[in-house]
């Protein structure tokens, strides 16, 4: 069973056929909602809104761990994180659909290990490929599968927070090598490695970042709904087809 954590733009999966909805105690606390079991063209998967129902949950104020703990409690084979980002590369526009492979923690305070409480051992895990590569290559081929154009390869800069960042900032994102920001990817990646579940992300560019493109002044907040809408419906067809969609399932386009 897949599960996918929704991000801004997508706090609902509509086309997930819900059987029912789980409040899950962690040890370490209430994660973001309760988790949503479905099926999707009758595979199951479940559903958790990374910031909430109601997107109520700022970045940094969510419980990362008790998110990630309560999935793998249900022993999901995989998840996928679909976020939003703001695109540093110049080649990435407003609605791209980006698939990261690397990712540059800027985030500071947030509870980013399992293995932290009294008692407990050192742990040490290999993080050099932060993105499962085979659960990227299902997305991919769905999406190519779909003629759903996607980019494959950046670097995310997982920033604290909820404020957007300075010009300054994505200038020296670029120099350490990011390709999108986003505030959300740290401590998730991290702890589901903790946990053995394999992880792969799905970012949709809604802006570009501070200083660039159209945000060469500021970011344009009018504009964001619209580019997301549209987006997160090419995201859900992609979901469908990853979760095992047969041939004869109709995918979703961009309905929203």
């Amino acid at each position: 069973m897949l599960a996918i954590i929704g991000g801004s733009g997508l706090t609902t999966l509509s086309n997930l056929d819900v059987s029912h909805r789980e409040v899950v105690r962690t040890p370490f606390g209430e994660p973001s909602g309760a988790l949503v079991f479905g099926q999707i063209c009758g595979r199951p998967a479940v559903f958790l809104p990374r910031h909430g129902y109601g997107h109520s949950i700022p970045p940094h104020m969510v419980n990362y761990r008790a998110n990630l703990w309560a999935l793998h409690h249900h022993e999901v084979t995989g998840i996928i994180s679909v976020a939003s980002v703001g695109g540093i590369r110049d080649d990435l526009q407003p609605g791209d659909i980006v698939l990261p492979d690397q990712i540059i923690d800027y985030t500071w305070g947030r509870k980013s290990t399992f293995f932290d409480g009294v008692g407990s051992p050192v742990t040490h895990v290999d993080f050099t490929e932060p993105y499962d590569a085979a659960l990227t290559d299902r997305i991919a081929d769905a999406a190519t599968a779909l003629s759903i154009p996607f980019k494959r390869g950046a670097v995310y800069a997982a920033t604290q927070g909820p404020r957007l960042e300075t010009a300054a900032e994505i200038n020296r994102f670029e120099r350490d090598g990011a390709d999108i920001v986003g505030m959300t990817g740290m401590p998730e990646a991290v702890l589901a490695r903790e946990l053995g579940v394999p992880y792969a992300a799905i970012s949709v560019i809604a802006n570009h970042a501070a200083g660039r493109g159209s945000s060469a002044h500021g970011i344009r907040f009018e504009s964001l709904d619209y580019v997301l809408q549209e987006a997160m419906g090419r995201v859900r067809s992609i979901i469908e087809r990853v979760v095992g969609c047969q041939d004869n399932c109709q995918p979703m386009g961009i309905s929203v």
